[in-house]
């Protein structure tokens, strides 16, 4: 007799053991037609399945995100069947959900085509109208394995091997006969996926993630809750597409990437531009916050990092060279080793504190060829870093400070929408648990000062310290991970950091962790994407060009760019004797802000056309006024 205590507290009772399509139908007939899954006592569970104890239960419908999440995953066992009753012979290995959809990974002699995407979107189609019905059975291990060697699926059956023994196996059925080894849940029949699905694109995929191994096919898919859903979702990726900053690089002649140097960045001078254009207004507002800008080598010796604990958990990420006397260094991998020699240099007080250090520092990881991704992925890149030695009193009123400097920064730079991520501590960590206490409590203070939302990752800390991460909205509404706040309570101990106290005693700082960008080069790809390339005047790489109508025009519009270049308007004259639309053409494909177009007429009023970036209308104004605003949409936006 189970008494089922649901979400707000009601108890239900039953006679005898219920299942999740009873309690729902007890609860409502409405609840139960949007009845996906349920959750007892926190575990996800079939329809079906049978409760025989009191329990807590939750009833998942496409509203709840592991509603969503069962409807993709069912859809892609539906993919899997389909590809199967189309092409005969394709064996299936793992289908998992992802973000945003789905994949399922092949194995199959021909190529997937796009027409292939379209003939099994429509089989997909058909199952979901023929509502097959789903079973879950739990297998004996050697059954399982001889079954799927049976029919041909070697990678089903070593995959089973795989998984320890006393795990149990369960087998789910979409209808008579196809079924797929699966840990479930699943829905509990194929109609309630919906349409609201689509086949994205196929890609190569190791066996298991391993070079070694055999190359299979990837078929991805994406699925919602309703068609607006997807839609919209469709939209998304269409301007993303648009917007991508490795088109837009190349279009704006901003940066490429070779070879010779995989996930490294060769900036071109427009890039570097607004590389440095960023450090710079990075760099005001941090002198204006009280920073002291430093900078430490790329090569340290082995044993630094052995010491400060991240050769044991980061050599495997590390680019080393050994030298003729069998030295062994490290290009560091991050700054913070470095920071801590600076501060052990000469006796610090506590009235020196806190003390915080910035550094645009260069750093290098290893990331797999398949991982690198334009800006956005690189090996080699620049942390806006900076490390904040303080006391464990000032530990709270630092954390609110940095907040506050980054969402000022974000908001600088056109994200108004920002999400906080918070860690606490994990089971494994250093220090002790009223440090801990004081640094969670700190950065807790911090986050509700901002009144903005946040998430909790439940033990999901640095071993040194929790932290905040910071996630901003785009224009087309991708969150991005950028900054973080992360409290140390292990790197100053490990490297001998002191600061006398007012007791004269020498104790170890606390060592707050803080980049607002993260990286550069991540963060100027996520702009260009943000924008569309269509940057603000004041970081866009080439501001003004200007363009003479005809040859005689050549020597006013050479007069004019002199003058704004002069006042610090990054600008181009262009003189090829091409058409003044063809320039134009050429320009706004590039990005440019603002093209000044003169002519007879101009040079006889002194005056200039203005045609702005994405507007066919055009004005005439005086140079004198022109050079004046100019001026003032070009200063940093720091107050």
């Amino acid at each position: 007799m189970p008494n089922i205590t649901l979400p707000d507290g009601k108890k239900l009772s039953f006679k005898n053991k219920v299942t999740g399509l009873e309690v729902a139908e007890k609860i409502s007939k409405s609840l139960s037609k949007q009845a996906l899954i349920m959750s007892v006592n926190g575990e996800l569970k079939d329809l079906s399945f049978s409760i025989q104890k009191d329990s807590s239960v939750k009833i998942i419908t496409n509203k709840d995100k592991e509603g969503l999440d069962v409807i993709r995953h069912d859809a892609a066992h539906i993919m899997a069947m389909a590809v199967q009753e189309l092409f005969p012979g394709t064996q299936v290995t793992i289908g998992p959900v992802i973000e945003n959809g789905f994949y399922y990974d092949f194995v199959r002699k021909e190529p997937f085509t796009s027409d292939d995407l379209k003939k099994i979107e429509k089989k997909m189609s058909e199952i979901i109208d023929r509502d097959v019905k789903t079973k879950r059975e739990v297998w004996e291990r050697n059954k399982a394995i001889a079954h799927f060697k049976k029919i041909g699926e070697k990678y089903k059956a070593e995959i089973i091997e795989s998984i320890p023994e006393n795990e149990e196996l369960s087998v789910y059925h979409h209808g008579d006969t196809w079924h797929d080894l699966c840990r479930g849940p699943h829905l509990d029949s194929s109609k309630k996926i919906g349409k609201a699905f689509k086949l994205t694109k196929v890609s190569g995929a190791y066996w298991r993630g391993d070079s070694n191994n055999e190359m299979l096919q990837r078929i991805y898919g994406t699925c919602w809750s309703s068609k607006k859903e997807l839609d919209d979702y469709l939209h998304r990726l269409e301007e993303a597409e648009k917007r991508d900053h490795r088109k837009l690089g190349k279009e704006m002649d901003l940066f490429h990437f070779r070879e010779e140097s995989p996930g490294s960045v060769f900036w071109h001078e427009k890039g570097w531009n607004l590389f440095q254009r960023l450090i710079e207004y990075m760099r005001l507002k941090q002198r204006l916050a009280g920073y002291r800008e430093i900078n430490t080598p790329e090569l340290l010796d082995k044993s630094l990092w052995e010491k400060s604990g991240h050769w044991e958990k980061f050599g495997e990420l590390m680019f080393t060279s050994e030298t003729p006397d069998e030295k062994t260094f490290a290009i560091k991998p991050m700054n913070c080793p470095g920071c801590v020699q600076v501060f052990n240099q000469g006796l610090k007080s506590y009235r020196d504190l806190p003390l915080k250090l910035s550094e645009f520092g260069k750093v290098h990881r290893y990331e797999p060829s398949g991982a690198l991704h334009g800006l956005l992925r690189v090996r080699a890149f620049t942390q806006d870093d900076a490390h904040i030695f303080c006391t464990e009193e000032q530990i709270t009123e630092e954390c609110i400070t940095v907040t506050n400097l980054i969402l000022d920064i974000y908001k600088d730079l056109g994200f108004k929408k920002v999400f906080l991520k918070y860690s606490d501590r994990p089971e494994k960590r250093v220090g002790n648990d009223s440090i801990w206490d004081k640094s969670e409590k700190a950065l807790l203070a911090a986050i509700k000062k901002t009144k903005l939302d946040y998430t909790t990752n439940k033990g999901e800390g640095a071993f040194y310290g929790p932290k905040i991460e910071f996630v901003l909205r785009d224009a087309i509404g991708r969150d991005w991970q950028c900054g973080t706040l992360q409290v140390d309570l292990n790197l100053p101990e490990r490297l001998g950091a002191k600061f006398v106290d007012k007791d004269g005693t020498k104790k170890t700082p606390v060592m707050l962790h803080r980049a607002l960008f993260g990286s550069l080069e991540r963060f100027i790809g996520i702009l260009i994407e943000n924008y569309a390339g269509k940057l603000p005047f004041w970081l866009s790489p080439v501001q003004a060009v200007v363009l003479p109508i005809a040859e005689e025009h050549n020597q006013y519009a050479k007069k004019i760019f002199e003058e704004l270049f002069k006042e610090g308007i990054k600008c181009e004259v262009d003189l090829r004797n091409q058409k003044i639309n063809y320039k134009i053409r050429e320009h706004s494909l590039a990005k440019v802000p603002l093209l000044l177009i003169c002519g007879k007429k101009e040079i006889s009023d002194k005056s200039i056309t203005l045609r702005r970036l994405g507007s066919e209308k055009q004005e005439t104004v005086k140079f004198a006024k022109l050079t004046k605003d100019l001026k003032i949409l070009n200063n940093l936006p720091v107050k």
